[in-house]
């Protein structure tokens, strides 16, 4: 490459350097939180309320600024903040003390930075005192007109009345009040501290007396607990022993089960067979009553029946001729020898009858002995079978081998016991047989006296 052209590169290189620093050197850029005051030659506004003003007003953007003819200064549009400290005395003649803040800013629009570049452009730092003074007399005035109570309770009202008070000169200044707090009102004479002591005695006391309440609470709710606590503990004991007796009961019943089964079995198989013996001294019974008892009542009740009626008829016939007898007698005296003739002869056949009986009666007896002892016995048999059964009256305990059978026969033994008495009457009748001939022989005689 030629020497030509390395100087016509460098010249041109050289070139751009400079045109690059000329324009960084002439370019400036307004930064969002400023606005960029451009004045003198050719700096007019063109158009607009702020025409007049001999400056040009830059925001967002960037201008050229010829060296030597023009010059731009930058007016800072953000948030400032300036404390408020004012000592100043109330409607009531209390002197408070009063602290609080001013956010504030340049307004946005450029009749707002025209007029806060007019006055504070070089003096920016400036700016703070002077809203500290601007308020701190407005806040003067206005909190002479009020009392301590609108300071306290509405402070919403000065703070808006300080806020408009203010407004027409904060305008001329370029400014606006983006917030304006007020942070503590103080005063020597202890008036503020005094007028909350009755409202904090009220809450205080509200604050013993809930407190008092809520520890009553909580002593009754833990009486409440430990009480369902004691109770369900006792509860769960009564539970535990319940369970353990059940447990015991059990045990107990299933120690003595094998025992008890065992004691119920015999005692089934005794009442059974108990039974079965009464059943079967019943059915021996029955036996006895519709075998031998009844037969023998029978004929018992048969004999009896027949003596009665025999024993009545001669009674009655004895009564007749007694009654006959008398009435013979009660004749004239012609009759009573008639009468007592007829009473001889008829004592006279009364005696042969009794004996022409009498006669009969040993013949009887010595032609049939067997039926003249059978009727007697007959007529004696109850007395023969109550004989017969005292033979068990002392016996405590019998074991019957053959069951209702051998009650049956060892019953009939006791009954032919009585048969003995039979041998026994032949022989008396026998003996009887001589004493009946002298009773004849008496009855005769007496016949003859008669």
């Amino acid at each position: 490459m030629s020497p030509e052209l390395y100087i016509t590169a460098g010249a041109a290189l050289a070139a751009v350097v400079v045109v690059i620093l000329l324009f960084k050197a002439v370019w400036r850029v307004a930064e969002p939180n400023e606005a960029l005051i451009i004045s003198g030659l050719g700096a007019r506004r063109r158009g607009g309320d702020v025409d007049s003003l001999g400056f040009k007003i830059i925001t967002g953007k960037g201008a050229a600024v010829m060296p030597g003819f023009q010059a731009a200064r930058r007016l800072r549009l953000d948030t400032r903040a300036a404390n408020l400290q004012v000592s100043c005395v109330t409607q009531q003649g209390i002197p408070v003390h009063i602290r609080g803040v001013v956010i504030y800013k340049v307004g946005d629009d450029f009749a707002s930075i025209a007029n806060a570049a007019r006055r504070f452009l070089d003096q920016q730092d400036f700016m703070t005192s002077a809203i500290h003074e601007l308020f701190t007399g407005h806040l003067r005035s206005i909190i002479g007109n009020l009392t301590i109570e609108d300071l306290i309770l509405n402070r919403e009202r000065l703070t808006s009345e300080t806020r408009a008070s203010a407004a027409d000169e904060m305008s001329k200044l370029g400014l606006v009040v983006d917030s304006l707090q007020i942070q503590e009102i103080d005063d020597e004479t202890g008036y503020i501290v005094n007028l909350g002591k009755p409202h904090a005695a009220r809450v205080a006391a509200t604050a013993r007396i809930a407190q008092a309440q809520r520890d009553q609470e909580a002593t009754e709710a833990e009486q409440v607990a430990a009480a369902n606590m004691a109770a369900a503990r006792r509860d769960a004991r009564i539970k535990e022993a319940a369970y353990q007796a059940e447990i015991d009961r059990a045990q107990a019943t299933s120690r003595q089960a094998g025992p008890l089964s065992e004691a119920t079995a015999r005692q089934e198989v005794v009442v059974q067979e108990t039974r079965a013996a009464e059943l079967e001294a019943q059915l021996a019974e029955q036996r006895l009553q519709s075998q031998v008892r009844k037969p023998a009542d029978a004929k018992a009740y048969e004999t009896r029946t027949l003596s009665q009626a025999e024993r009545d008829a001669r009674i009655a016939q004895a009564e007749g001729e007694a009654q006959a007898t008398r009435t013979r007698g009660l004749a004239d005296a012609d009759a009573a020898r008639a009468l007592g003739l007829a009473q001889a002869e008829a004592s006279q056949a009364k005696g042969l009858a009794q004996a022409q009986a009498i006669s009969a009666r040993a013949q009887a007896l010595k032609d049939n002995q067997e039926a003249v002892i059978a009727q007697q016995l007959a007529e004696r048999w109850p007395e023969i079978v109550e004989a017969g059964a005292k033979a068990f009256g002392g016996v405590d305990h019998m074991v019957v081998l053959n069951g209702a059978q051998g009650v049956e026969e060892m019953l009939a033994k006791a009954l032919t016991l009585g048969g003995a008495g039979l041998g026994l009457a032949r022989v008396l009748l026998n003996g009887n047989t001589p004493n009946d001939s002298n009773s004849e022989n008496g009855l005769k005689a007496t016949e003859s006296r008669e």
